[in-house]
């Protein structure tokens, strides 16, 4: 044995430990870590949530049971007698009829006629064109309700109101009228002006869907021979279903909702032919200072938006557009 022999080595290093954990049990670490992080984000917005929207709710419900005198501040349990006075109050299935009529023409004008005009606006071959109109149409979209309702409150007006002075102008005096002074026409005004103010904003939406739809598709039309309005019914409204869906959730909600444009321009006159489930809410609760039973009207509104809601939800899941 040499000297070389001998010599000191050093030693090798231990060898790295080896984890004993499976890859499924990682995944399922990862998986875990994302879930709670997750819940960290979204709990914030939760807690919001359930302070400033899901706790009124509960807190109504509980109202729609007093018999409230705001002022006095005395509340005495009365249980269903609010609901029972509401079913037999015929000034709040006037109201439920009125937001009927609100939903039914604004589904007609500010989903099918805004769909069709931004069918028609996106089919100009000029882009200068189609912007300038997306903006002229959009314009009354950015006038507040308050602001619209008082201008077309002028408009109305009998004697100086710009309707009844073009009509007299067109040789059509026969038809000017009152138009917010009569019972069988004042509800229709002020749906006419919610539709002008708002079918701007709903054209502006079906025009950004219409875009994403690709654009070899129309092409392919061309060529097979296919006119614009078998385009519009082939090709354009059936990949426009999921924006379809989100208008009339909108539209219908926003109509058993409506209550500045009412309040501006009849509060709910003449005799309550206008009125509206918000606008006699109010009445109830902040001019006769019966808040128990303005809970109940609240309860009802809210109840019907949310199974009109859900019924329009699973339909438009049932035909979202796969790309």
């Amino acid at each position: 044995m040499t000297v070389s022999d001998t010599a000191w080595k050093p030693a090798a290093p231990p060898p790295a430990p080896v984890s004993t954990k499976s890859p499924k049990d990682r995944a399922a670490k990862s998986a875990r870590t994302r879930r709670w992080r997750n819940v960290v984000w979204v709990l914030p917005a939760v807690l919001l949530l359930g302070v400033f929207a899901y706790l009124p709710l509960v807190q109504n419900l509980g109202f729609s049971f007093l018999k409230w005198d705001i002022y006095s501040g005395r509340q005495t349990f009365v249980g269903a007698d609010n609901y029972v006075r509401m079913f037999n109050d015929p000034i709040f299935w006037k109201s439920l009829l009125n937001n009927t009529l609100y939903a039914i023409i604004s589904i007609a004008f500010q989903v099918f006629g805004a769909m069709i005009l931004a069918a028609m606006i996106e089919g100009l071959r000029s882009q200068r064109w189609r912007g300038i109109l997306r903006a002229v149409y959009f314009v009354p979209s950015a006038i507040s309700l308050t602001v619209a309702g008082l201008l077309f409150y002028f408009i109305y007006e009998p004697e100086m109101g710009i309707l009844n002075a073009s009509l007299d102008f067109l040789g059509l005096g026969n038809f000017t009228q009152a138009w917010l002074g009569q019972e069988n026409t004042a509800i229709f005004a002020i749906i006419a002006m919610s539709q002008w103010q708002g079918f701007g904003y709903c054209t502006l939406l079906f025009s950004v869907a219409l875009q994403r739809i690709p654009s070899e598709l129309y092409e392919a039309a061309s060529i097979d021979g296919v006119g614009p309005f078998q385009r519009f019914f082939s090709i354009s409204l059936p990949l426009v279903r999921e924006m379809t869906g989100l208008m009339m959730i909108v539209t219908v909600s926003g109509a058993f909702q409506v209550f500045n444009e009412v309040m501006v321009m009849t509060s709910g006159g003449p005799n309550n032919s206008s009125q509206v489930l918000g606008t006699w809410l109010y009445r109830s609760g902040f001019v006769r200072n019966d808040f128990g039973y303005a809970a109940a009207v609240a309860t009802a509104v809210f109840i019907i938006t949310l199974v009109l809601a859900v019924i329009q939800l699973r339909i438009s899941k049932k035909r979202r557009v796969q790309w």
